[in-house]
């Protein structure tokens, strides 16, 4: 399976680059893909403790207090399920998401900016349909110009993504680690290679 690179911006976050826990939702899917949904490993061992989720692996490694020793979680199964979002948020993320990190109007991929399909400056709105992700050239050059003013096209047209289409694309982007206790619950649906 091709995977992308993972945009520069997205950071890890912060105290899992050592033993972190893929937290899944309680029908075993990831709670996120983009960013992946991930708890310091002090965070899975207090919600194991407190058996707010079950443990389905572990790594070889183990934490040891006073009266207990445990061995480090490395995917943990929420007990309650969290229901996902029934819509998506309009950010500037979710919009480069959208398009892949992918400038809509020359296919580059890199620094991106957000571009009005049609301009402010020509009544457009900043909505989902009306915006893209564009680099710094494709931006200049189109400016608050139409698209057949600018002789430019779109690669695809702009549409308001559901939840379930930006997780399905965050799938693409996966983070600098992959334990291998993960791979079976990350693409588990993933079309096998003949």
């Amino acid at each position: 399976m091709q995977t992308a690179t993972q945009p520069s911006f997205i950071r890890n976050p912060a105290g899992t680059r050592d033993h972190p826990a893929l937290v899944l939702n309680a029908d075993y899917r990831p709670l996120s893909y983009l960013p992946l949904s991930l708890w310091p490993w002090q965070e899975a061992v207090k919600a194991a403790f407190l058996d707010r989720v079950t443990v389905v692996s572990v790594y070889d490694d183990v934490v040891r207090s006073p009266s207990l020793e445990m061995q480090i979680p490395s995917v943990v199964v929420l007990r309650d399920y969290v229901r996902p979002a029934k819509s998506t948020a309009f950010t500037r993320f979710n919009l480069f998401l959208r398009d892949e990190f992918t400038c809509q109007y020359c296919g580059s991929k890199g620094d991106m900016t957000f571009d009005h399909v049609m301009p402010r400056a020509r009544g457009g709105k900043t909505s989902w349909e009306n915006v893209v992700a564009a680099c710094g050239p494709c931006n200049l050059r189109k400016g608050s110009k139409t698209l057949r003013q600018a002789n430019m096209h779109l690669r695809k047209p702009p549409v308001r993504p559901d939840p379930m289409q930006l997780q399905n694309i965050g799938r693409k982007f996966p983070p600098n680690h992959l334990h291998e206790s993960w791979m079976d619950y990350l693409y588990w649906d993933a079309e096998l290679e003949a």
